[in-house]
């Protein structure tokens, strides 16, 4: 605000003098030129004067000083932290960055990739054991934050990993015991046992804002049933940080449906995204009054090995799926009446799915020759598979072929190796999940 006061003083002070410079164009060169001079000078000195105590005003006012740094973007506003305590206390403030993430999109920083294999999970009695040499949370570090939390030991307390949702780990041991984890303050908090027994689960968790900047999340456990003809209802239970209690409750449906077990949802915006029997999704709002679950059906022919979700650069819901001969990326594109909710039991809704792209293997490799030559992707015993979407991200997916993991720009076909240490761990890729693990960039202060 006081910086365009100081622009449009300044520009009114350039075209006084360039009036002044068509009327007097009959005088002598050497005195119009004396004269421009003598009342830009006596302009430059007033224009400094009122220019310092303008910029002083304007940043002793904390309501000034964040609307300002609110026009700054990302890579400019972050390097301000070191400015003062109060510049600092101000840029890390809750209510900062609360505006500035509704005006800005701020990346997160890659820690690594966290490892969980699937043959581990719902082990019934006698079922298969993980060796004392394999680690339960295998993580590959792909930065020397990744590298400090790797070696730290903390990973070696949090059992098995589930997911994570704005930096927070959520870890533990089906069915009973489940950690949290804070990278901010590198404390990690137990929860209380659930209260209901489900044989075959899926989960969902979702971190939250907080105006204190205290730790505040959600985790739902959902039953998944086995009788798909004959359910229409989903029964869940849900732990709030806040109140630091379970809390059970029971989803309807108007069809029936049933939960892909030992699955964990995509949240998009606080809305959850659970992939379903028969190719469907089961999309819930918990923050919706009535308990509904929509079911929509997914794209594409079901002649798939791998599928993901993820949200798009503009807030949808994007579908990833390959194969042996390539991938293909869809988006959910919302058709919905002012009045009505895609979440509503009752609701008329529309939805369609577009293409955004398909791409062959073989075609994207022999793009990248250098880097198919320099990690032998060529081979059939590397095939090549879709691993997961970056955060809010259209454009780029990461993929993998044997034990090397690739960034793969979509529009252009490039790919480029990502680089993660532990390469030469003994990882059964064939039955692992691999998540890129993200930390969000703002910065913290300890003064608030």
């Amino acid at each position: 605000m006081e910086f365009e006061m100081i622009f449009s003083f300044s520009h009114s002070v350039l075209s006084h003098i360039t009036l002044n410079m068509n009327y007097t164009h009959m005088q002598s060169d050497s005195e119009l030129k004396w004269k421009i001079d003598f009342r830009y000078h006596l302009a430059s000195m007033k224009f400094r004067r009122m220019s310092c105590n303008s910029v002083h005003d304007a940043l002793s006012s904390d309501d000034i000083l964040c609307d300002i740094l609110l026009r700054l973007p990302p890579e400019s506003v972050f390097k301000f932290i070191i400015v003062s305590k109060r510049w600092l206390k101000c840029i890390c403030s809750y209510v900062f960055r609360h505006s500035y993430l509704r005006r800005w999109k701020v990346s997160s920083r890659l820690l690594g990739f966290v490892v969980c294999n699937s043959l581990y999970l719902g082990r019934r009695p006698g079922g298969l054991r993980r060796t004392p040499s394999e680690p339960a949370l295998p993580f590959l570090s792909t930065c020397q934050e990744g590298d400090d939390l790797k070696y730290s030991g903390i990973l070696k307390r949090l059992g098995y990993f589930i997911d994570s949702s704005n930096g927070l780990l959520l870890c533990g041991r089906h069915p009973k015991t489940y950690y949290v984890w804070d990278p901010v303050t590198k404390k990690q908090h137990k929860l209380p046992h659930p209260r209901v027994y489900f044989e075959e689960l899926c989960m969902a968790f979702i971190a939250e804002d907080s105006p204190d900047d205290s730790i505040c999340y959600k985790v739902i456990r959902a039953k998944c049933e086995c009788k798909l003809n004959e359910v229409n209802t989903v029964t869940i239970e849900t732990f709030c940080s806040k109140t630091t209690t379970w809390y059970y409750s029971i989803l309807t449906c108007t069809s029936t449906l049933s939960l892909c077990p030992w699955t964990v949802a995509t949240v998009i915006r606080g809305v959850i995204h659970w992939f379903a029997m028969r190719g469907n999704i089961a999309i819930y709002d918990q923050e919706q009054e009535e308990r509904h679950i929509a079911v929509i059906q997914l794209p594409g022919s079901y002649d798939f090995d791998e599928q993901i979700l993820g949200e798009s650069s503009d807030g949808l819901l994007q579908y990833g799926i390959s194969c042996k001969s390539g991938m293909e990326i869809w988006v959910l594109e919302k058709e919905i009446d002012d009045h009505t909710s895609l979440y509503s039991s009752n609701a008329d809704f529309k939805t369609r799915w577009t293409l955004r792209y398909r791409l062959n293997f073989k075609t994207m490799w022999k793009k990248n020759p250098s880097v198919m030559t320099a990690y032998r992707t060529c081979s059939k015993s590397k095939e090549t598979q879709i691993l997961s979407f970056l955060s809010q991200n259209s454009e780029s997916v990461y993929i993998r072929s044997g034990d090397n993991i690739f960034l793969c720009h979509l529009q252009s076909r490039e790919v480029e190796v990502v680089q993660y240490d532990g390469r030469g761990s003994s990882i059964l890729w064939d039955f692992s999940k691999v998540v890129p693990y993200f930390k969000p960039a703002w910065p913290h202060s300890s003064f608030l």
